[in-house]
């Protein structure tokens, strides 16, 4: 599903942000992407989501060579890879539901079927009555399982999750990570980049641990 070769990424000015990582997560896998700040994490899921490229190295995801992908074909394997970011990345002057709705929009489905999509999300993450809302209304916890609704409208099979608990408390935390692993109980595979060791004790899973861009 997804298999890292001596992957290098360098940024202009010379900082390398990974060095040398190697590794495979098979479908339908769940993993934990940990270590400090700056550690390589969100570069590794920006290089998963063709977000980035690797400088040198091989990366595969669902066969797909990252580094040598084509422009246009990068929508594509978008469309199997459901993302949900640090810092929630919404669109404030739109609603709840709308903003499920963007990705099928970009992908050209259907209304109707659209919206059946959107509230079914929205229905998963506990906030089908809250679609009329602005999210500068939701409290932190209910932005991100919105974050998560619009990452898994689509029905992707790769989730990426870069610290999808971040300041949130205990109990916010505890139902992401419930959520989250509910989507892999149906066979999704999921990357979870995370330095909470609450989360990682309460749900064990395969943990790679990077240390200044280096797998440990």
């Amino acid at each position: 599903m997804i298999q890292f070769n001596q992957v290098y990424k360098r940024y202009p000015g010379g900082h390398e942000a990974l060095k040398d990582v190697s590794f495979e997560i098979a479908e339908g896998e769940m993993v934990y992407l940990t270590g400090h700040s700056g550690a390589g994490k969100s570069t590794l899921l920006k290089l998963i989501a063709a977000i980035e490229r690797p400088t040198s190295g091989s990366l595969l995801v669902k066969g797909q060579n990252i580094r040598s992908i084509k422009r246009e074909a990068i929508p594509q394997l978008r469309r199997n890879i459901g993302l949900i970011f640090q810092d929630h990345k919404l669109l404030f002057d739109r609603t709840a539901f709308d903003n499920v709705m963007l990705p099928l929009q970009i992908c050209g489905f259907d209304h109707r079927e659209s919206a059946k999509r959107v509230r079914a999300a929205l229905d998963k993450v506990g906030l089908l009555a809250r679609e009329k809302a602005n999210p500068i209304s939701l409290s932190g916890g209910e932005q991100q399982r919105l974050c998560i609704a619009r990452a898994i409208v689509n029905r992707p099979t790769i989730l990426l999750a870069d610290e999808p608990t971040g300041n949130l408390d205990a109990d916010y935390a505890n139902e992401i990570m419930h959520i989250l692993q509910s989507f892999h109980q149906i066979g999704a595979t999921l990357v979870i980049s995370t330095h909470a060791e609450n989360v990682l004790a309460h749900l064990p899973a395969r943990e790679l641990h990077l240390k200044l861009g280096a797998l440990q």
